[in-house]
């Protein structure tokens, strides 16, 4: 391909609403342009590293034994209505009506249309399992799209379905894909965590995020220094500490005047705030119930929305834990609460000795309570966000580290969420109906393209890994339309190299030097060679790797040799 043909409309400026790099340089680099807000047009460089992407995707999908196949983007209303998401999906759910007035949706997922598409055609066990996926465009009707390709409206996403008649089948294919998505991230050349996972609004049981690692990232990925362990934010846990025993000492109600926070309390005090266990009034499907945690520690709301089995949570006003409690906010708890409340106790406050918290009278706390003597053991259940550096809930010697990621894959056991919602069974081996169990299995191909730059960049441009470079190599041809020998080497070289099965874009346009050297940055290609009448008289071509600083001069053979660092693409 030569540069003077390709349609490449870089930006020296970066335009004001880009805020993520990957954003800036798309844009500059001629990659995307924006339609309207969260809507983006893939330009011919960009389209080259979405359809890597995509191949490399299919090629692991097919090697796991899944089947393509392309569902419609426009979906029947009566299917999420079957399923029970037609309201529960919120407003992203983009609704539309036809000409007839019948109603339906612009697809988010697939769920339902794959469902209903297995259970016409799916009736025996012969014909389990099957695994069937599609690349495809899918809308969302994000409430403030931004970033780009991160958070647009309109983006491409690989999604597979799993169907089988046993939890035995669901899991081997889940292991499957578990092992072709890393095998995908490994190839595309990212720095990637698997982690356990909240299933969130999709439903369903077992689930693993996968994240690219990038300071940008949205989500917090929690991980283990020493072993495999890693977890989302939302399902990281911590070992607890072992904490020896305390001798008792005897509890008594001190003056507070005016201490609402428990970094006031823990001053007034002289104790640490690990030492406080403090309450939360949180609305849960609009009913109060109290939450206590250590002084120390952060409410993890995903997780106390799973503990309480919720389908909506979110923290009560002061108005509403005033009139839930009947006691001023920052005096209340857990000993003789003058209301009957739900009380659930986080792990890590059960394990707290000698504490304090509120005496539910007005400017008045307790001192030296201990769970079992003073007041009787809560329920418990795993309440908090766990902090860098405490110690590893699976292994020995771990501690735990917290780095930022960008989620681009997903996979979900999802059992019978939509096969029992919408009546999808087969006969077994005794000739009765058993309602399937399913998995579904995500990647979001364009996110994983602005998820590469937010990983592979300098102040340069774009440094692409080579699985999804647009080309390989990029030959600058010095002053090409003047000198004839320049050109026909820069031509020649071109051929040769793609020959060799590389793909090459020749800058043969008539442009400055550094203006040819800025572009071939920016856009990020893994190698550029410069073909000029200087390093011709040496018999040579001028070398430099896109992430190294050395310009070398190579002859033909040790320039192939140099590209030969991988396989051509």
């Amino acid at each position: 391909m030569r540069a003077s043909q390709l349609f490449m409309p870089t930006l020296k400026e970066t335009p004001a609403e880009a805020e993520l790099v990957s954003h800036q340089l798309l844009l500059r680099g001629g990659f995307i342009r924006r339609l309207a807000s969260g809507l983006y047009t893939w330009l011919p460089l960009g389209l080259r590293v979405l359809r890597k992407v995509e191949r490399i995707v299919r090629e692991e999908m097919d090697r796991c034994g899944a089947q393509e196949v392309l569902m419609p983007v426009v979906q029947p209303a009566e299917l999420w209505q079957e399923s029970g998401r037609w309201e529960q999906y919120g407003p992203e759910l983009l609704r539309i009506h036809d000409r007839h007035d019948r109603e339906f949706c612009l697809g988010p997922t697939h769920e339902e249309v794959v469902t209903d598409l297995l259970r016409r055609e799916i009736h025996s066990y012969r014909q389990l399992p099957i695994n069937v996926y599609q690349i495809q465009t899918k809308f969302r009707d994000e409430i403030r799209p931004r970033f780009g390709l991160m958070r647009g409206r309109e983006f491409v996403m690989k999604d597979a379905y799993s169907f089988h008649l046993e939890a035995a089948s669901l899991e081997s294919t889940y292991e499957a894909m578990f092992a072709a998505y890393t095998r995908i991230f490994t190839r595309l050349g990212l720095d990637f965590r698997a982690v356990e996972a909240d299933t969130g609004a999709i439903g369903g049981k077992r689930s693993h995020e996968f994240h690219v690692l990038a300071d940008s990232g949205e989500d917090a990925i929690v991980f283990c220094h020493h072993c495999d362990y890693a977890a989302n934010l939302e399902l990281a846990q911590s070992r607890l500490p072992d904490e020896a025993p305390e001798a008792p000492l005897p509890a008594e109600q001190v003056p507070t005047p005016g201490i609402r926070s428990v970094a006031a309390q823990a001053e007034m005090l002289k104790i640490s705030t690990a030492r406080i266990v403090k309450t939360v009034l949180v609305m849960a499907d609009e009913k109060p119930v109290l939450l206590l945690l250590r002084g120390d520690d952060e409410l993890n709301l995903v997780k106390a929305t799973n503990a309480l089995a919720a389908k909506s949570l979110r923290l009560a006003s002061q108005e509403e834990t005033e009139e839930a409690c009947g006691v001023p906010v920052g005096f209340i708890g857990p000993k003789d609460l003058p209301r009957d409340l739900p009380i659930l106790a986080d792990h890590h406050a059960l394990t707290v000795q000698n504490f304090s918290t509120g005496a539910n009278v007005a400017d008045l706390h307790w001192i030296n309570l201990h769970w079992g003597r003073d007041l009787p053991l809560a329920a418990a259940a795993d309440l908090r966000s766990v902090r860098a550096g405490e110690p590893c809930p699976r292994c020995a010697s771990g501690t735990l580290g917290i780095r930022r990621g960008i989620e681009v894959g997903h996979v979900f056991q999802l059992g019978e969420r939509y096969s029992k919602a919408m009546n999808m069974t087969v006969l077994d081996e005794t000739g009765r109906d058993r309602t399937v169990t399913t998995g579904c299995y995500g990647i979001g191909v364009s996110r994983v393209v602005a998820a590469a730059v937010e990983q592979h960049f300098d102040d340069r441009g774009i440094l692409w890994p080579r699985a999804l470079a647009p080309f390989t190599v990029g030959i600058v041809a010095i002053n090409g339309r003047k000198s004839p020998d320049v050109a026909a080497a820069a031509e020649l070289l071109h051929n040769q190299l793609e020959a060799a099965g590389y793909a090459v874009l020749l800058d043969d346009r008539d442009e400055r030097p550094g203006v040819q050297f800025a572009t071939m940055d920016l856009i990020g290609l893994p190698h550029r060679v410069v073909v000029s009448d200087k390093v011709l008289a040496q018999g040579v071509f001028e070398y430099r790797d896109r992430r190294g600083t050395d310009n070398v001069h190579l002859s033909y053979e040790e320039l192939l040799t140099q590209l030969k660092g991988g396989e051509p693409s």
